[in-house]
């Protein structure tokens, strides 16, 4: 793990690295469900993963009953 990311963070991103081999697609809302958090916590730390230097990438892609990522692996 980036030692540089917060625990939050951090967990999203072993979320997403955990599951973008079967899905392409997350909603936040969702996301927050699996992890206990929020869809805005979610959203808030998500926009760190997608400016560092991981080894997924990430993009706000919809709005719909919750912001949408796609996400590569």
């Amino acid at each position: 793990m980036a030692p540089d990311l917060t625990s939050k963070q951090q967990r999203i991103l072993q979320y997403l690295r955990e599951n973008a081999a079967t899905k392409t697609y997350f909603k936040s809302r969702l996301i927050g469900q699996e992890l206990g958090m929020t869809a805005k916590e979610v959203g808030s730390n998500i926009t760190a993963l997608q400016e560092g230097d991981y080894d997924i990438e990430i993009e706000k892609w919809g709005y719909s009953s919750s912001t949408t990522w796609k996400v590569n692996a």
